[in-house]
């Protein structure tokens, strides 16, 4: 009988409480409470995108001798080779001297929208052909001065390449100066070879990079170069810098002396004989 008892007792005896996820009433709304004031909820605030400033780049500065490659595009690498004392100092002197004296120099007129203007500078022409750059046209001069054919021959000496004309530069003074340009007319060729040979005061050479078309024309942020050309300094500019850079001379702000300058080059005949 006990047994029995003891059993049924087991038997009927009621079920253990499943354990529940959910906590009891008001306790799950405390803890959510609780949550919520240890993470606040945040705010969504709209910030401006910050402009990019663009600084315009500080012009370089080239002084020491030395082959430079200055930039390399699709058009070839532009390279420029300096060479300071090419004339000793006391060569240069005579040589400037006599070139000052015996070069026939003259003004060309300049004509730009219909208006003309004469070239700060004076100029003269050697070469068997002609040259015309700004609507200039330099007549054929094969008459070479014979300090002009030596200073050619020690260049192509020098160079490995042979000039057959020569664009002479007279810059009186601080006054006279040459724009921004490039020798790239369709006479010079392609990568045309410019040998620059200075004499008398020194003045800055300046080159600046042609802008990329998506700055549609736009200068004020390109690179820049400045490079001062003493008395008896060579230059040679090569390559793609016809084509990829600009260059001048500005004028300037403090007295300058006289300066020549003499770029020898190579010129081809027109297509047809047709000077334009």
């Amino acid at each position: 009988m006990l047994s029995f008892l003891f059993f049924f007792s087991f038997a009927i005896a009621p079920k253990a409480p499943v354990a529940s996820n959910v906590s009891p009433a008001g306790t799950t709304g405390q803890a959510w409470m609780q949550k919520g004031q240890l993470h606040p909820q945040k705010q969504f605030v709209f910030e401006k995108p910050s402009e990019v400033e663009r600084k315009v780049p500080e012009a370089g500065v080239i002084d020491k001798p030395g082959v430079y490659e200055l930039s390399t595009g699709p058009s070839g690498v532009s390279r420029i080779h300096l060479i300071p004392a090419f004339i000793d100092s006391e060569q240069a002197d005579w040589m400037f001297e006599q070139l000052l004296q015996d070069i026939p120099w003259g003004q060309r007129t300049h004509i730009r929208q219909e208006m003309s203007f004469e070239e700060p500078r004076l100029t003269s022409w050697y070469g068997e052909l002609p040259y015309t750059y700004s609507r200039i046209t330099m007549q054929p001069n094969p008459n070479w001065h014979p300090l002009l054919t030596m200073l050619k021959e020690r260049i192509e000496e020098f160079s490995g390449y042979a000039f057959n004309s020569l664009l002479c530069n007279l810059y009186r003074n601080e006054k006279d100066s040459v724009d921004w340009h490039s020798d790239d007319e369709p006479s010079l060729g392609k990568n045309p070879i410019i040998a620059s040979l200075s004499f008398g005061a020194t003045r800055t050479f300046e080159m600046r990079k042609k802008p990329s078309p998506e700055e549609n024309g736009d200068y004020t942020y390109v690179e820049r170069l400045k490079i001062p050309l003493d008395h008896g300094t060579l230059l040679m500019m090569e390559g793609a810098t016809q084509e990829d850079w600009q260059h001048r001379v500005p004028k300037e702000y403090h007295s300058r002396d006289a300066r020549i300058n003499l770029t020898f080059r190579i010129i081809y005949p027109e297509p047809g004989g047709v000077w334009k």
